[in-house]
C-alpha cells in the first residue's frame, strides 16, 4: 500500500490504483483460502465471501467499487476517476486489510 500511496503522490493515479487494486484481490484470495472457498474472479470471491458471512454485504458493495476503478485503471480510462478516488481508495483497502487479516 505504501508503493500505492507514493505512486498517487507522485501523480500516477493509475498506476497507484491498479496496485491497490492487486492487494485488495490478493487479500480476497488470502480469505477464501482462510475460509475453504474455491478461488475465482474478484467478483465471484467477493460475493461468496459476503455469501459465507465472512463480511456483510455493505462491505461487499465497496469491494464492488473499488474493483471498478482498478479494472478502469487496468483498462488505461484513467479519466472514469479521480485522484481524490484513489486516495479513498486506498484509505478503504488499508482499512479493509486491518480489520480482515488480523
Amino acid at each position: 500500500m505504501e508503493q500505492a500511496t507514493e505512486l498517487l503522490r507522485s501523480g500516477y493515479k493509475g498506476p497507484a490504483a491498479v496496485v491497490a487494486g492487486v492487494v485488495l484481490e490478493t487479500t480476497l484470495r488470502d480469505l477464501c483460502i482462510d475460509n475453504s472457498i474455491p478461488i475465482a474472479k474478484l467478483d465471484k470471491m467477493n460475493s461468496e465471501l459476503a455469501k459465507a458471512g465472512v463480511y456483510n454485504k455493505l462491505q461487499q458493495k465497496r469491494i464492488t467499487a473499488l474493483a471498478d476503478i482498478r479494472n478502469s485503471a487496468a483498462h488505461g480510462d484513467w479519466a472514469s476517476f479521480k485522484n481524490d478516488e484513489v486516495e479513498g481508495m486506498i484509505s478503504d483497502v488499508e482499512r479493509f486489510l486491518s480489520y480482515y487479516l488480523v
